[in-house]
């Protein structure tokens, strides 16, 4: 089976920016998923999703860059949230506890919601705290 070469492609949300991933994420996609990644924390958005619909292959060293994203995320007080990772995908995440640090949703609508919600809450507390 031939390899299918990896592309990206970022759009802006009002809150977040959507990452759409597609093809192969191996040692050939990191400099396009980094630039892909600057390319939305420019926004200054709330959260990052990563949608996975469209990746059909990624070996350790695309987990690996994974890893990398949410590490240059959560540094600069970034959130990161994944959609559409395959059972298969979901089973290494969990392997890996990718999903500990990055929650996983089954589509982009979920985690937008979900992340907007999350940030309500966080937003809340915060201003429980500040009247106590």
């Amino acid at each position: 089976m031939p390899a299918v070469p990896f592309d990206v492609n970022v759009r802006q949300q009002p809150r977040a920016a959507i990452i759409d991933l597609h093809g192969e994420i191996n040692a050939g996609a990191e400099a396009r998923l980094n630039d892909a990644y600057e390319q939305a924390d420019r926004g200054d958005p709330e959260v990052i999703l990563l949608n996975f619909s469209q990746v059909i292959y990624m070996n350790s060293t695309g987990i690996a860059l994974i890893v990398g994203l949410l590490a240059r995320a959560r540094k600069h007080k970034r959130r990161i949230i994944a959609c559409g990772l395959s059972q298969h995908f979901r089973d290494i995440f969990e392997i890996t506890r990718l999903s500990d640090f990055m929650p996983v949703f089954n589509d982009e609508v979920g985690a937008l919601s979900k992340a907007e919600q999350a940030e309500h809450v966080h937003v809340r507390q915060s201003e429980a705290r500040g009247k106590a």
